[in-house]
């Protein structure tokens, strides 16, 4: 064999399915409707993202999460306009990731697939409840990952690389 094929045949295949994925708890809550007011007001719109992964039972199967808390405010005198909370998850088969790699993999590969579906989501439930559709701006994943690393290792008191 030659020296490129000896390579690529000892680089494991990865392999990704995505076998299911929904909404697992979404709440709406339209306060600016509630108060009874009207007219224009400027939005300050703020997204909160969290991820979550976890093995399942079954071989080579993890879930994972991601979980938006967006609240908009009317930038005149700070009131609450709406709150959108939405759990969504994604069960994925995943092969031939290595283990030091699995974890990154889970927090930046698979909310990449489940993104555009959430965004979706957040535009018809906010349009649905009485605003103009929110359209989320792209999340980067490996940014956040990151970040959520840094955070960890503050935590235990360990220096970040």
């Amino acid at each position: 064999m030659s020296e490129n094929g000896t390579e690529a045949a000892q680089a494991p295949q990865i392999k990704m399915n995505v076998l299911t994925q929904f909404v697992r708890d979404m709440s709406f809550e339209n306060i600016l409707a509630q108060k009874g007011a009207s007219g224009q007001a400027q939005p300050d719109v703020q997204v909160q993202v969290n991820l979550d992964a976890k093995k399942r039972p079954a071989d080579n199967q993890f879930e994972v999460a991601i979980k938006l808390n967006i609240t908009s405010k009317n930038k005149e005198d700070n009131s609450e306009m709406f709150i959108l909370e939405l759990d969504y998850a994604g069960i994925f088969h995943v092969e031939g990731v290595p283990e030091d790699q699995l974890h990154p993999f889970l927090l930046i590969e698979c909310p990449r697939i489940l993104f555009p579906f959430v965004r979706r989501i957040v535009s018809d439930v906010t349009r649905d409840g009485g605003f103009p559709p929110l359209n989320l701006d792209n999340i980067d994943f490996v940014a956040l990952y990151r970040q959520e690393i840094a955070r960890r290792s503050e935590e235990q008191g360990q220096p970040v690389n």
